[in-house]
C-alpha cells in the first residue's frame, strides 16, 4: 500500500498548523513547529500572498495529511461525496472521519492516526464480530468496532487510553474502554473533525 514516508514535522510546518501526525510528540517541547513556525526549505521564511488556487491546493493538502490518504483516494472520496444527496464538502469530511483507522484513533487507542492503522492492518480489529484489515473500511451507523488482542497488548492498550484520557473522544461513539469496544451512535459532523477546516475550498479545487 502507497504511503507517505518522509518526515512527518515537514508536513506540519507546510501547513503552519499541528496535524498531530506524530501524536503525543505534537503537544510536547519537541515540535517542530512550535521551535520553527516557517514552512521548510530554503524560501519557507519569505513570506507571500497566496494566490485562490494556492489557498484551495494548501486546504485539500492538509485535509490529506490529517487523514493521512493520498490523491488518488482523496479524490475518490470526494466522487463519492459529489455523487450523494448531501452537501457535498461535509459529506466528504464524514467520509474521511468514519474511516476505520480514524475510528480507532477517535476510541483514543492510537497516539496517530499511523499507530491506528497499525493495529488494523494487523488485524487486531473487527466490525461486528468480523475481522477487518482495510484501514480505509467505511464504518456504518449501528456497527460496533472491537479490538481484540492479547493480554498483555490490551493491557497496553488500556494504559494508552488511560494516558489519552484528557483528549476528548467522538461524541457519535459509545466508547467501552474496559472491553476496547465502540459503537457508531451518530454520522460525524463538521465540528466533530476539530481542525478549523474550510471544506468549500476543496470543492471549489475539485469543481474547476
Amino acid at each position: 500500500m502507497a504511503r507517505n514516508t518522509g518526515p512527518s514535522c515537514r508536513l506540519c510546518r507546510r501547513e503552519g498548523a499541528k496535524l498531530f501526525i506524530k501524536g503525543s510528540r505534537c503537544v510536547s517541547e519537541k515540535c517542530a513547529l512550535s521551535r520553527r513556525e516557517y514552512a521548510p526549505g530554503q524560501h519557507g521564511q519569505i513570506r507571500k500572498k497566496e494566490s485562490n488556487y494556492g489557498l484551495q491546493m494548501r486546504e485539500k493538502q492538509k485535509v490529506k495529511r490529517i487523514y493521512g490518504v493520498l490523491e488518488r483516494q482523496f479524490k475518490h472520496y470526494f466522487h463519492i461525496a459529489e455523487g450523494s444527496k448531501e452537501v457535498t464538502g461535509i459529506m466528504l469530511l464524514q467520509l474521511l472521519e468514519r474511516r476505520l483507522d480514524n475510528v480507532i484513533f477517535r476510541m483514543n487507542l492510537g497516539n496517530s492516526r499511523s499507530e491506528a492503522r497499525q493495529l488494523v492492518q494487523h488485524g487486531r480489529v473487527y466490525v461486528n464480530g468480523k475481522r477487518v484489515d482495510i484501514p480505509s473500511y467505511t464504518v456504518k451507523l449501528g456497527e460496533e468496532i472491537t479490538v481484540k488482542a492479547s493480554e498483555k497488548l490490551s493491557k497496553s492498550l488500556r494504559d494508552r487510553f488511560e494516558a489519552l484520557k484528557d483528549r476528548p473522544t467522538a461524541k457519535w461513539l459509545d466508547v467501552d474502554d474496559k472491553n476496547l469496544k465502540a459503537k457508531v451512535t451518530a454520522i460525524p459532523t463538521k465540528e466533530d473533525v476539530g481542525f478549523p477546516i474550510q471544506e468549500q475550498l476543496i470543492v471549489e479545487l475539485y469543481s474547476k
